[in-house]
């Protein structure tokens, strides 16, 4: 056959296809819509429904590691030390990942439609933290006692999402162990919550920025801003509850999450060969210093404890920059850490971090109030009652998690409030199963709803360790001014007699400060500067200001340690400050935590190693006696106190009944070391 000489028709040019409607769904080749076909768990928290990818690959996985450790930090006392800097992670997850989305939002519509994302975080945060509610609240009233102490407030800091600055306001701390509130883990949720009010906003005025790098540039002073704060308003030794909880010291890891979103907006819809124009090789680098980001929090976990001043002044921001770098390496597109971290079960758990979150200290202060015959005895971080209590919670947490996810949370999350409830109600007259679940479910928020507020109104205003507590701080009296003036202590006492209450001053926290009425009645004339939350570290300035002024008395007792790790060098410290010729009592310490075996060893081994520094030795002395304390088996009422008094007069005896020093001159001996 002859090809022919006409030369070919050209193909006529097609017009584009028209894009679905924003109400009609795109079909998929099984005839379902896209929505549809999609898994649940690609769609993200604020997605726009955009064209470009539904997820960004990794953060599942992220979110996995961040809830996991701070699970194991509260249900494990002292097995991660660093748990706690998972909520770090968190907020750096979260200030990408809502920016990233927002600015999708604008590049595909060219705007960003704020109530459509304040709905979508509504429909996202309200209806878990709405049956954490209700379902512990009631179950609070059912144990009654301390979980009771402050429900009010908490409740109104969660339903108004501003639990941190109402804790700062009362002066709760987040480090106090004699309270441990019931909802006291949502603090970090009022502060992500005020981000997606306030971040939305600024970013619309951020906007009109035209260049790029001076958008980033605005956002990255915020963070340095907001870490420097933190840095300078804490106070080494004191309590951190202040710029841990404010918005304003701890949103760094939110902005710098916002940095990185705004500084690789390229990333979610950009090819792979022009991620900001970086070369290949750089590319493929990216994953690879993000999986040794990883690496290096893990580490912090487990060796940066919430006690360190470090933490505070720029260990929380190191945190969040090498969370940011993690994230970059995941959701860099085709990173084989981003197809890693999405990996099972990293993905179930970080697909249901928000409930795992939510329920987990909750039911674990529930818990232990429910048990106390399984309190831990404080052996160590292998104690048994510890982990029954922390895997009993867990496995609750799990459970309540997963069912809130499936049936709750997912289904809202999907198809609003009201499809939903149409779903679970319509219809009911038709069939008697529905009408008996749909009759059942109303009775049970109903009792759930009354329980509630009956366990509001039941607040006992105080725990059991907080009333002794404040009877001991009222006991004590004011030390008498010092007798001299010249920052020359008085005379120490004779070597075979006990020194009087008026020769001893006591520096301790609030288990001294419980035992102040029985210390009074044991040593009269006491000086007592005792008060709660307080740690070792204080110590070295309390004790100078001491000698500075000339209140320092012979004898020194040292009641510190309950509430962390302690470093031999503050004793070695104190010892320098007051001289040889000072006696110093050590006490040692009983509380269920993680840290307490590693406490007592440092005490009785530096008091091994000096002439003048004696242990009192309350840990054992108590041991047997633990009906004595309050319920968290840590502050000891008036029978404790009376133990701990005698602890400490056993260990002046023990120095009193020592030989005196050889003299050189006397006998050609060197001196016996102090």
């Amino acid at each position: 056959m002859s090809r022919k000489s006409t030369p070919p028709t050209p193909p006529k040019r097609l017009p584009p296809p028209n894009p679905p409607k924003a109400s009609q769904p795109r079909k998929s080749t099984s005839g379902k819509s896209a929505s549809a076909a999609r898994p649940e768990s690609s769609a993200r928290p604020g997605s726009s429904g955009l064209a470009g990818p539904a997820r960004f690959a990794g953060l599942d996985g992220l979110r996995a590691i961040a809830v996991l450790t701070v699970v194991a930090f509260h249900l494990t006392p002292g097995a991660l030390a660093g748990g706690y800097l998972g909520v770090d992670l968190f907020f750096v997850i979260s200030g990408f990942l809502i920016t990233a989305l927002l600015l999708r939002e604008r590049e595909k519509t060219g705007r960003i439609r704020l109530f459509d994302f304040w709905r979508r975080r509504a429909r996202r945060l309200l209806p878990a933290l709405g049956i954490l509610l209700l379902a512990c609240c009631s179950a609070a009233l059912l144990v009654g006692g301390n979980v009771l102490v402050g429900l009010g407030r908490q409740v109104l800091g969660a339903a108004t999402f501003s639990s941190n600055w109402l804790s700062i306001a009362g002066e709760h701390s987040y480090f106090t162990e004699s309270n441990p509130e019931l909802f006291r883990n949502l603090w970090s949720l009022a502060v992500e919550e005020q981000f997606y009010l306030i971040w939305p906003l600024a970013l619309l005025a951020l906007l009109f920025v035209p260049k790029r790098s001076i958008r980033v540039g605005i956002v990255a002073v915020v963070a340095i801003g907001s870490a420097v704060a933190m840095a300078l308003l804490h106070l080494p030794g004191g309590d951190a509850t202040r710029v841990y909880y404010g918005t304003d010291t701890h949103s760094f890891g939110l902005a710098i999450g916002a940095v990185l979103a705004l500084a690789s907006q390229r990333w979610s819809t950009g090819p792979l060969s022009t991620p900001l124009g970086w070369s290949r090789w750089l590319r493929a680098a990216i994953p690879a210093v993000g999986l040794a980001a990883i690496g290096a929090l893990l580490v912090l976990t487990v060796i940066m404890p919430a006690d360190e001043p470090f933490a505070y002044r720029g260990g929380l921001a190191l945190v969040s920059l090498l969370t940011a770098i993690a994230i970059a390496g995941a959701v860099l597109p085709g990173s084989l850490l981003g197809r890693g971290l999405d990996a099972q079960p990293l993905r179930w758990i970080g697909e249901r971090s928000y409930g795992l979150y939510l329920w987990h200290w909750p039911v674990f202060v529930i818990v232990a109030a429910s048990l106390p015959n399984l309190a831990p005895e404080g052996t160590g971080v292998w104690d048994p009652g510890a982990w029954a209590i922390g895997g009993i919670a867990f496995a609750i947490t799990v459970v309540a998690a997963a069912l809130s996810y499936r049936f709750v949370e997912q289904p809202i999350r999907r198809s609003g409030f009201r499809a939903t409830f149409r779903s679970w109600f319509g219809g009911w007259w038709e069939s008697f199963p529905r009408l008996a679940a749909g009759l059942v479910a109303v009775c049970l928020v109903a009792v759930a709803g009354t329980a509630s507020v009956s366990a509001i109104v039941s607040d006992p205003g105080e725990t059991d360790a907080q009333a002794i507590i404040e009877a001991g701080a009222a006991a004590i009296a004011p030390p008498p001014a010092p007798t001299t003036t010249s920052g020359n202590a008085p005379s120490a006492p004779a070597p075979t007699d006990l020194p009087g209450g008026d020769q001893i001053y006591a520096i301790g926290d609030s288990v001294m400060l419980a035992s102040a009425p029985q210390l009074q009645l044991a040593f009269p004339g006491i000086a007592i500067d005792a008060t709660v939350s307080r740690q070792l570290s204080a110590a070295p300035h309390i004790v100078q200001a001491l000698k500075d002024s000339g209140a320092l008395r012979p004898t020194l007792l040292l009641g510190l340690g309950t509430n962390g790790p302690i470093d031999a060098a503050a004793l070695e410290q104190v010892r320098d400050i007051i001289g040889p010729r000072h006696q110093l009592i050590l006490v040692s310490v009983q509380a269920p935590r993680g840290w307490t075996p590693g406490v007592n060893a440092t005490l009785a081994v530096f008091a091994q190693q000096y002439r003048n520094v004696e242990l009192a030795n309350w840990r054992d002395a108590i041991a047997g006696n633990l009906r004595l304390l309050a319920r968290d088996r840590i502050h000891p009422g008036d029978a404790g106190g009376k133990i701990y008094a005698g602890t400490v007069r056993d260990a002046l005896q023990r120095l009193a009944e020592l030989p005196p020093v050889l003299s050189a001159n006397e006998y050609g001996l060197a001196p016996h070391p102090l």
